[in-house]
């Protein structure tokens, strides 16, 4: 009987604007026989170039870059490879950001902290098809699924909260009356479940609705 020959290797493409990281992850990778390293990008604009130029079998992408998030980068490269297969690495468990990067079409989501006991085995599966999404942020979007979403003019606020802005100075920001900005700061705390500025930006920034 003929033997099946060795296992095709992974084909890896590693993006992070911290060429420490990307050291460590072509370190965890170079030990494994079926896996290899063949691209780095550090934007995500270089991301899109590298991935055009090596088709590469599996992702790694890190979401906050210098040049554009990571999720544009998701969305551009899906748009050109819906096959493409990609693995998002943060240090952010929000279950906002992980839902829109699965949208965007990551297939795994994979958190820094978990890199040296998951990683190996998420490349594996997401290669063969599966995904991959840690069971506290599958909970955590589930349990949100039926909340409403902030709208983008509640987001803005958000954003000149976070930033110290008062609400006359937000108010002549966005060229809006002060109790129309209160409106907007009402309609946060509800969908937050929040009482005050100060936990509305915490449980925002937690659940990856905006960046601090």
């Amino acid at each position: 009987m003929a033997s099946s020959g060795p296992a095709p290797v992974i084909r890896i493409l590693a993006v992070d604007d911290h060429p420490v990281f990307r050291g460590g992850l072509a370190a965890i990778i170079q030990t494994q026989a079926d896996m290899a390293l063949v691209g780095e990008a550090g934007t995500g604009r270089e991301a899109i170039e590298q991935f055009r130029r090596l088709k590469p079998d599996v992702t790694l992408m890190d979401l906050q870059m210098p040049d554009m998030r990571g999720v544009d980068a998701i969305k551009t490269i899906c748009k050109e490879s819906p096959r493409a297969r990609i693995i998002v690495l943060t240090t952010y468990s929000g279950d906002v950001q992980a839902l829109e990067t699965l949208k965007a079409g990551a297939a795994g989501y994979l958190l820094k902290s978990a890199l040296h006991r998951e990683l190996l085995d998420t490349i594996r599966n997401v290669h063969a098809g599966r995904r991959h999404l840690p069971p506290e942020i599958a909970s955590e979007i589930a349990f949100h699924a039926g909340g409403d979403p902030l709208t983008a003019r509640e987001i803005e606020v958000l954003h000149l909260i976070a930033a110290g802005s008062a609400n006359k100075a937000i108010a002549a920001r966005l060229s809006l009356s002060e109790e129309t900005v209160k409106g907007y700061l009402k309609s946060i705390f509800v969908k937050l479940d929040v009482k005050d500025r100060t936990q509305a930006v915490t449980v925002a920034a937690k659940r990856g609705i905006i960046e601090l």
